[in-house]
């Protein structure tokens, strides 16, 4: 394949001793002429590629069928009305929904609506106290910096916004709903409604993550603020000090744990944390005397599994939701001592949401729940009958395959036991597979509906889910095994992988595709640098790669916690020592490899995806494809439904054609 020209530059940069170089520097810049003429050329390249690939609106017609059942979200309850948003298969975005007992389903917003081109995407929103106004975000092309709006729900008129620089802001309202604490900027802000966002008085910010919350009754707002490996907290009894100068208490600061704090209707202050216990605990404390010596366990730690949610009901039952292995259950206990009273009854092994219950009501609980074959639902669990039954099922409906589930453990490089899930029907003998991984900030794999899974299990095809270190399936600390400077743990973890399902004949290296977004990109950029042998495919979506400048654009700086920093000699040397665009090597037959970058992706840069894309093609010694494709007006979160599936369907038609998969589903 000849491939468009790309310069490599003499361009060298020494720090703290070492010499790094960086040839391809000038991609970094996407209004450059050179960089525009480029982009070009392999959007050409890229286009001709996929018009050839076999079965390709046969992948495109299955993954837009499954991915037809829509989504449905728990309520949330305000009073009598209750809001929720809901796609169905005709919507290319999920719509915002109100209703009553005796009001029907009204749409609050509709992005297609506001937008027929379906390039502004509902971010967040949060209803007042009393459910007659609305906050709500937007952003558009894909850049998730969001506008904050008001709304008066009852009439669908804007009262106030739009607030600009709120990316997924949580809001926090007062209690007389004229007024609510939010973030913009990395700025927690209190702002009254009807004056001008730039009046707006700054409670704190140090240009870090925040999270708020406040007590049904408004009297306790509490703050969190990302810090390294854990949170630093802080309590405000706005009955004591005014909400434009809450005095903020220091609940907890300057430590590794993770807590998330909730003062609940009876007046505890409950906290979920990591603190001396890796895989959670459910504490309580009195408001008054907020800080860790203070706490009594509720909940104890589970050896196997990891705390996640909790749920208060009425003034005697506790809700706690865990992972175990990754798989979601519901334990219920009795409020006041924690005592265990029995599980809630889920539909079967898969993923639980997080739980919603209606303030005020003793005895009901909203939550989602899906696993590999049950499309996302809403289900409804009664403790006064102990039962939980179907509330909202899925919008549409689709024939999926049957499929089997097989968790294996295996030993990584250094001896440490790891789990992967494997997706696959009936069969003897190597197949096509897709090893996909995530391995970073605390997230879980954890079973759930995929459109883009389905159709490669329908195909023959294996999927292989790996549960890698660096993510939180485990907890804290296999979180913290697989940062900062144990980030090659995550890599290994994914090679022990790849070289099991070998070993067990599940595939093998010239069927075996590595797949992985974001992070996750990182990880399938690191592992065919570093292991290109074991692979003969991959797709390295919105990726990270050059780990030495990452931080300098994006939300990179707000990443050193979870990777370090190239401005520290010793991080530096981490960082270097994986960096995918930095071990590209000349003369190596580098895997088929798709690279995917979205123009309005403000998370990670897409300059990551150009270098790397010029680095392996001047590099690869084999005639297998290096490709990059690109879109423009998306960015690295929600989109259109019919851009997700587009995306979809090329991925698959392009590791089916790489990896051997001749059939196409159904």
């Amino acid at each position: 394949m000849i491939y468009p020209p790309a310069e490599r530059q003499p361009i060298v940069d020494h720090l703290h001793g070492r010499a790094v170089p960086d040839p391809y520097r000038w991609l970094e810049d996407p209004s450059s002429p050179a960089t525009r003429s480029w982009l070009a050329a392999q959007d050409e390249l890229w286009r001709g590629h996929a018009a050839a690939l076999a079965g390709r609106d046969g992948w495109h017609a299955r993954v837009s069928e499954l991915t037809g059942v829509g989504t449905v979200s728990p309520p949330v309850w305000r009073g009598e009305r209750r809001f929720f948003v809901r796609r169905t298969a005709r919507q290319e975005h999920a719509v915002l929904y109100t209703a009553t007992p005796r009001q029907a389903e009204q749409a609050l917003v509709d992005p297609v609506e506001l937008d027929p081109t379906g390039l502004t995407t509902l971010d967040q929103w949060q209803p007042g106290p009393d459910g007659r106004l609305l906050a709500y975000q937007l952003s558009r092309s894909g850049d998730e910096r969001s506008e904050l709006y008001v709304m008066d729900v009852g009439t669908r008129q804007i009262v106030d916004g739009p607030i600009d620089r709120c990316r997924y802001a949580p809001v926090a309202w007062l209690p007389d709903g004229k007024a609510f604490f939010y973030v913009r900027s990395r700025r927690v802000c209190l702002h009254r409604l009807g004056t001008p966002a730039g009046d707006d008085v700054v409670i704190c910010g140090t240009d870090r993550s925040y999270g708020l919350g406040i007590s049904h009754d408004g009297r306790w707002l509490t703050v969190s603020a990302a810090a390294g490996g854990g949170n630093d907290l802080w309590l405000a009894d706005l009955a004591a000090s005014s909400p434009e100068r809450p005095a903020l208490r220091v609940i907890q600061e300057g430590t590794d744990a993770v807590t998330a704090p909730a003062v609940g209707p009876d007046g505890r202050l409950y906290l979920l944390t990591t603190m001396g216990a890796p895989r959670g605990r459910l504490c309580v404390a009195d408001p008054a005397r907020p800080e860790p010596e203070h706490w009594l366990d509720l909940v104890g730690p589970d050896p196997e599994a990891v705390i996640g949610d909790f749920a208060i009901l009425g003034d005697s039952v506790l809700l706690v939701g865990w992972t175990r292995h990754a798989v979601s259950e519901i334990s219920v206990h009795d409020l006041d001592g924690g005592e265990p009273l029995g599980r809630v009854p889920l539909p079967g092994l898969g993923s639980a949401g997080r739980m919603s219950v209606r303030p005020g009501d003793g005895h009901e609980v909203w939550f989602t729940y899906t696993d590999s074959v049950t499309p996302g639902s809403v289900h409804r669990y009664d403790a006064r009958t102990g039962r939980t039954t179907l509330w909202a099922a899925a919008p549409g409906a689709a024939e999926v395959p049957e499929l089997s589930a097989r968790r294996i453990v295996y030993p990584s490089a250094d001896g440490t036991p790891v789990r992967m899930v494997v997706l696959a029907r009936p069969g003897t003998g190597p197949r096509p597979t897709i090893l996909y991984g995530y391995g970073g900030f605390g997230l879980s794999l954890t079973p759930s509906y995929s459109s883009y899974i389905l159709p490669w299990v329908e195909a023959g095809g294996v999927f292989v889910l790996a549960q890698l270190r660096g993510g939180g399936e485990e907890g804290a600390q296999w979180h913290r095994a697989g940062m900062l400077d144990g980030k090659q743990n995550v890599f290994d973890d994914f090679v022990a992988a790849a070289e099991r399902l070998i070993a067990d004949g599940w595939t093998t290296s010239a069927q075996l595709a590595a797949c992985g977004e974001s992070n996750g990109g990182l990880l399938v950029g690191a592992a065919v640098t570093q292991r290109p042998d074991l692979f003969a495919a991959a797709v390295c979506s919105a990726p990270l790669l050059d780990m030495v400048r990452y931080e300098r654009s994006g939300l990179g700086p707000s990443w050193r916690s979870e990777y370090g920093s190239a401005s520290d000699p010793e991080q530096l040397g981490w960082l270097l020592g994986y960096s995918p665009y930095h071990r590209v090597r000349d003369g190596v037959d580098y895997p088929a490899t798709l690279l995917t970058a979205f123009g309005g992706d403000s998370r990670v840069d897409p300059f990551h995806a150009r270098k790397m894309c010029a680095a392996l093609q001047g590099a690869t010694s084999g005639s297998r494809p290096i490709l990059l494709r690109h879109e423009s007006d998306v960015g690295h979160g929600a989109r259109a439904t019919s851009r997700a599936v587009g995306l979809a369907a090329d991925m698959l038609a392009f590791l089916a054609a790489h990896t051997g998969l001749t059939k196409v589903p159904r």
